[in-house]
């Protein structure tokens, strides 16, 4: 094992976890929706966007259309035009390996890739396409495992998935640690709690992407000193 790859599975174990409890449930679902265990994951393999694979269950236990099926990922996922474009020129650069970057980018490795200091002996752009695939492969594996278990054994999985958001909560800690600014958070958490309370669980996403964008750009936040 190169030191580059031991370097990302160290970083991964978060995302590890919640990913495996995560695509587990989702693999337990599209089995009880009645569908084989290679249908879940085939559709994790294509697909790839965590919360919206919860919701092609329902989908696809309805022989929903497609138009409904790409509006809906679009509006789900819209948030990754957002931040997408961070990484751009470097996932560029990385080659061959640019394609798959950009399709693998998550929120949870777009977050470790903006936390992370990387060692100057090591390899920038391998650790990052090691995080992706590794972060992909967890996935993969959860659904796999989900659907196999889910012919085999009953699951409640009721809450499984505030994994999510327990994920994020550490990622968010940590960073705070780490930075002296912290404009950032305190811009994009004001931004987010403000348009739930207004429009609900179900429609703050973008309007507060879109606001927290702004404000950023507006008020360009100097780079974040790093806590020795």
């Amino acid at each position: 094992m190169n030191r580059e790859l031991k370097y990302a599975l160290g970083k991964t174990v978060p995302i590890m976890f919640s990913y495996l409890f995560l695509s587990m449930a989702f693999g337990i679902m599209m089995n009880q929706a009645g569908f084989p265990f290679y249908w879940a994951y085939l559709v994790s393999l294509t697909v790839y966007t965590g919360a919206f694979q919860f919701v092609m269950v329902s989908f696809l236990s309805a022989a929903t259309g497609i138009a409904t099926i790409a509006f809906t990922a679009l509006a789900m996922n819209c948030r990754h035009m957002f931040y997408g474009v961070t990484f751009l020129k470097e996932f560029k650069s990385m080659g061959k390996r640019y394609p798959y970057m950009i399709f693998s980018l998550t929120d949870e490795t777009y977050a470790l890739y903006c936390s992370l200091e990387y060692p100057e002996n090591l390899d920038r752009h391998q650790i990052m396409f090691d995080i992706a695939w590794l972060s992909r492969a967890y996935w993969l594996s959860g659904t796999l495992v989900g659907a196999l278990l889910g012919q085999m054994i009953p699951f409640d999985f009721d809450g499984v998935d505030f994994c999510m958001t327990a994920l994020f909560v550490t990622i968010l800690i940590d960073q705070w640690k780490k930075c002296r600014n912290h404009a950032t958070a305190v811009i994009g958490g004001t931004s987010a709690a403000a348009f739930l309370l207004v429009f609900g669980a179900s429609r703050f996403m973008l309007p507060s992407l879109l606001v927290t964008t702004v404000l950023l750009l507006i008020f360009t936040p100097g780079k974040e000193e790093q806590v020795q």
